[in-house]
């Protein structure tokens, strides 16, 4: 029986292009829809036929590509598939953990017909698995926002408006020089693009308020202290530090608190609020909702498969958590 992958196949369009064409949900070329139509007619192609064979074979997994790289903070990245994970219980799915970090993990799941959908983490601004997503037979949606995001299927944190809510706040309570340790060398290196758009509203918003801003990559662990020793030696009129970075919060912290700053330098943070309203000297912690991220991954890839997504990112704003401890006097 003729599939829609085989009309995306002779149209020369992706699979998610001949849905649109058919369900109308999506302004097309008439130049596509024209191609897509012939393809129908010349394949002989039923859509109703279609659905209910794609049904029969469902598999009730969704992929789940989670490539575990240098510097990613893994307890983050468990939240988020244990968010996944819910979700898909919630409407009879399980998920398949592919490891790979490469397009071809992706495309082998797709071929063999294991999954019905995929969600892909850990997304770079220019990430080289994007150009492969719209051959797969499969939909697929990255759980991140890469370059040409309204081309595909994106949900994510507005890491950009954290960055921007961090510096308002910052200014707002008299802070002049500021630092984001950001997140650990690596995956700076790699481009990851919640660093990259975290970093841009960061130093935009500071710009526009007032503030001296810089940026510095953090290794996690113990070795953030030596960042924040290399900051305030170089910068000393620096009162207030912005961290995303999980791993490094807690020796941060610890640092200053042990230090001739303590009580004089102000911490924020970007994490998820459990990890993060527990550390001492913290004053605000905008809340990373690791788990309702994954969830909103999975149910957006289950509205793909049914060919109720549009193309284009969704993105959850920033706000802040309760604050365990009063700010710094500045």
């Amino acid at each position: 029986m003729t599939t829609i992958a085989d009309v995306a196949q002779a149209a020369g369009v992706s699979i998610s292009t001949v849905s649109y064409v058919m369900s109308g949900k999506r302004t097309i070329s008439q130049e596509t829809r024209d191609r897509v139509e012939q393809a129908m007619a010349d394949l002989s192609y039923s859509p109703q036929a279609s659905a209910r064979s794609l049904a029969s074979r469902s598999t009730s997994i969704l992929g789940l590509q989670a490539p575990i790289r240098a510097g990613v903070d893994v307890h983050v990245v468990m939240q988020v598939v244990a968010g996944a994970l819910k979700e898909a219980r919630l409407h009879h799915h399980d998920i398949l953990l592919l490891t790979s970090d490469d397009a071809a993990g992706v495309e082998r799941a797709a071929r063999a017909g294991m999954v019905d959908g995929v969600l892909i983490l850990d997304v770079e601004t220019s990430d080289p698995r994007v150009g492969s997503l719209a051959d797969l037979s499969i939909p697929s949606v990255l759980i991140g926002l890469p370059d040409a995001a309204d081309q595909l299927i994106c949900v994510d944190f507005d890491f950009e408006a954290a960055g921007r809510l961090a510096a308002e706040r910052l200014a707002e309570r008299g802070h002049r020089t500021v630092t984001l340790l950001g997140a650990p060398p690596q995956v700076q290196a790699r481009h990851t693009s919640y660093s990259d758009r975290l970093t841009r509203g960061f130093l935009a918003r500071s710009r526009e308020v007032g503030l001296t801003a810089t940026v510095h990559p953090c290794p996690a662990g113990p070795g953030a202290t030596e960042v924040v020793d290399a900051v305030l030696a170089e910068s000393p009129e620096t009162t207030a530090l912005f961290v995303h970075n999980e791993a490094a919060l807690p020796f941060v912290a610890a640092r200053l608190m042990g230090s001739a700053s303590a009580g004089l330098v102000e911490i924020v943070a970007l994490s998820p609020a459990e990890l993060a309203l527990h550390v001492p000297g913290v004053s605000d912690v905008i809340d990373l909702p690791a788990e309702e991220l994954g969830a909103a991954g999975a149910r957006t890839l289950l509205a793909a498969i049914r060919g109720e997504r549009p193309l284009g990112p969704e993105l959850l704003a920033p706000r802040f958590a309760l604050a365990p401890t009063e700010p710094a006097t500045v």
